[in-house]
């Protein structure tokens, strides 16, 4: 019960912003979330909180909004961080793989030496709408020897199927919508 009413408070912190970035796109803003320490700290508890016992080498964070809640996963774990980005926004040699998602297509790349054969990694990110970019980021983390523990969102959009396409990972979310 304690669980639940803590994502309760972080799902009614949420707010919703239709139309946004395009036309029929509900959109579900974080921002008050991160906003507020209480929240931000609660989120990021709730998130190592299931990972603390598990055997994690890294945590693999999607580009951009995923960074905040990889990067406090990791710290809190101990764990390196791996960054998956946008096309061209990462310096050394890259893996890349494209995908689409409910506006538009993207590609994005990981650095070749990011993640060694036999790794354990969560692949995080802040939504999961379509799975779109985890779909593509696990598939880069596969190609390079790495295993996909489990893909962690703070929010998944249910009626978009993303949980489906990510399959046969595991997935994690701590707010449904």
């Amino acid at each position: 019960m304690l669980l639940k009413s803590a994502t309760d408070r972080l799902k009614n912190a949420v707010r919703t912003i239709p139309d946004f970035p395009e036309p029929g796109i509900l959109f579900r803003d974080i921002s008050p979330i991160l906003t507020d320490g209480q929240l931000f700290r609660l989120s990021s508890t709730i998130l190592s909180e299931r990972y603390q016992r598990k055997p994690v080498d890294a945590v693999v964070a999607i580009d951009a909004r995923g960074f905040i809640f990889g990067s406090t996963l990791a710290y809190i774990l101990g764990v390196g961080l791996v960054l998956v980005r946008k096309k061209g926004k990462l310096p050394f040699s890259t893996i890349e793989s494209s995908y689409r998602l409910e506006y538009g297509t993207n590609t994005l790349q990981m650095h070749t030496d990011a993640i060694r054969p036999g790794q354990r990694v969560v692949v995080v990110d802040d939504v999961l709408a379509t799975g779109g970019t985890l779909v593509a980021t696990c598939d880069m983390v596969r190609r390079l020897g790495g295993e996909v523990l489990e893909v962690a969102v703070l929010i998944e959009l249910e009626a978009l199927g993303g949980r489906n396409r990510v399959a046969p990972f595991p997935v994690f979310s701590v707010i449904q919508y």
